[in-house]
């Protein structure tokens, strides 16, 4: 089957959070893999039970997308116990890494990796989570210079609220007031051999044009999880996930640790609640991966990955796109 700009890339199993790269001349997408049940929803993410990774990949866009499998089971990683949730991969080294979110035996969100000697896997698991890991959606950026960086966080489920002291702090619940300078995402530069941080990590600051930090009621702009980098014309771009408000919006720097300064929306809502989201370049041009849940016809953790081109204008800034531009289309001619 054919992929089209906007369409399930598969259909046989429910896939979210993409994370896209281009190993060997091909497009490998790390999706998470959504389970189908009727457990609960709520506010701590119990209805995303996911178990385990498959990777995809495209020979090109347009083509078809092959499965290769499992790559990585939660029984096969010691120290997690539950919620294997949106992961990253990196190639460093001569081997693929494969960074990922579970809950330990303490239930406490933490960022494990996985080594393999093929992007397609199966990925072997170190004993160990990352030391001074904490919550959800690592994503990797490996810069020009070889220096590769780990960006992670997430609010609510992701328990970002829970780690403001610097140590995890379970019955917090609250963030900063919605006045006070959001929680960002985290960042730290990892080691050469990418098994652990080479720094303590730090919190991104992402601030508006006057160099203001965007508060936390900023629903619309502010940082809710889903962090991504790339890097476009010397400039290291940050997008995420505003969460309640539903789009991915994005923020640049001459710095790939910020702070950076909030741009615009690249992607307005989708079908579903959650947004999460990656942008690669391939054949000189470049594709925001995204999920939507059309697939179950809105069923939260029941999601399907998508892609479609993704344009920045002379000036640097990303065109915002519509997920459903064919819908749009025929309600415009209506």
């Amino acid at each position: 089957m054919q992929t089209k700009f906007n369409e399930p890339i598969v259909t046989h199993i429910y896939t979210a959070d993409p994370s896209a790269h281009v190993f060997d001349g091909k497009l490998y997408i790390y999706p998470s893999h959504d389970l189908d049940h009727d457990g609960p929803s709520n506010d701590n993410g119990d209805q995303y039970r996911m178990e385990d990774y498959r990777v995809l990949s495209m020979d090109g866009i347009g083509s078809e997308a092959i499965d290769h499998g499992e790559a990585l089971h939660v029984r096969d990683v010691p120290w997690a116990s539950s919620q294997m949730w949106a992961p990253d991969a990196a190639f460093k080294n001569g081997k693929y890494y494969l960074f990922f979110p579970a809950r330990d035996h303490e239930h406490v969100f933490r960022i494990g990796v996985a080594t393999s000697s093929s992007p397609s896997g199966p990925f072997r698991a170190e004993p160990n989570y990352i030391p001074g890991s904490f919550s959800i959606d690592p994503a990797v950026f490996v810069d020009d210079d070889g220096e590769a960086y780990l960006y992670f966080g997430g609010l609510w489920g992701g328990q970002l609220e829970k780690w403001q002291s610097g140590t995890y702090e379970a019955h917090r619940t609250e963030g900063p007031g919605t006045d006070q300078p959001a929680i960002g995402p985290y960042t730290a530069k990892l080691s050469e051999d990418m098994l652990s941080f080479a720094e303590h990590p730090r919190q991104i600051a992402v601030i508006d044009e006057n160099g203001n930090p965007i508060t936390a009621g900023d629903e619309e702009r502010r940082y809710f999880e889903g962090p991504w980098v790339h890097k476009y014309n010397g400039l290291y771009y940050l997008s995420y996930s505003t969460g309640t408000t539903h789009q991915i919006v994005y923020a640049v720097s001459e710095n790939p640790q910020g702070p950076f300064v909030y741009k615009g929306v690249i992607l307005t809502p989708v079908i579903g609640w959650t947004t999460h989201h990656s942008i690669v370049e391939f054949d000189g041009k470049w594709y925001l991966f995204y999920h939507d849940s059309s697939l179950s016809e809105g069923i939260n953790h029941k999601r399907c990955v998508k892609y479609t081109e993704l344009h920045h204008n002379k000036d640097g800034t990303i065109r915002t796109i519509d997920p459903y531009p064919h819908q749009s289309a025929i309600k415009a001619e209506a």
